[in-house]
């Protein structure tokens, strides 16, 4: 999807990205039983997602997840990306946007949102950015500001974090840390 003036304006404001997990950060979970018959979850998380997610806590802007399910995995992968809040086990999301909003003393436009399902939706209508990867729901697609050309789990996050700290006026910093030659 292209980025339009109205999408980079709002990029622009984004002070904190926030996301969905399954879907979004991830895109595949597995469960497979232990010797003693409980059940291990694995989850497959993108490498440059993870390289993505740190370069905007090296430019100010925090990041976290708010997912409706909980997993062990998430807490790594979060602690790994240096993100600032994991909120796990809300389907309703939007408490959990106004306690982060308050913490943060963040107005809803310094706010985007990544989701890929109908429960990501409300997010979206309430934040300044609202973002849908590639593999969302057609539903969610529709309510989107930006859709993602990379899938959840396999590119999206980083997609998304590179168009924001573009908008920002970062993205050339990051370039120039590792001497790309654009």
């Amino acid at each position: 999807m292209p980025i339009t003036p109205e999408v980079r304006a709002r990029a622009a404001k984004v002070k904190i990205l926030l996301m969905d997990v399954d879907g979004v950060l991830c895109d595949k979970m597995y469960f497979l039983p232990d010797s003693t018959g409980n059940v291990i979850e694995f989850k497959g998380f993108d490498a440059q997602d993870g390289i993505a997610l740190q370069w905007c806590q090296w430019k100010g802007m925090r990041t976290g997840v708010i997912s409706g399910r909980d997993s062990p995995s998430v807490v790594e992968r979060a602690r790994q990306c240096k993100m600032d809040y994991v909120y796990q086990g809300h389907i309703e999301k939007i408490p959990i946007l106004e306690a982060i909003m308050k913490d943060a003393n963040a107005t809803a436009e310094e706010i985007a949102f990544i989701g890929d399902d109908l429960t990501d939706i409300v997010v979206m209508h309430r934040v300044g950015l609202g973002i849908a990867v590639a593999n969302a729901r057609r539903e969610v697609k529709g309510e989107a500001h930006y859709v993602t050309e990379a899938r959840g789990g396999q590119g999206a996050v980083r997609e998304a974090i590179e168009m924001i700290l573009e908008a920002r006026g970062q993205w050339k910093e990051i370039l120039d840390k590792y001497e790309v030659r654009a």
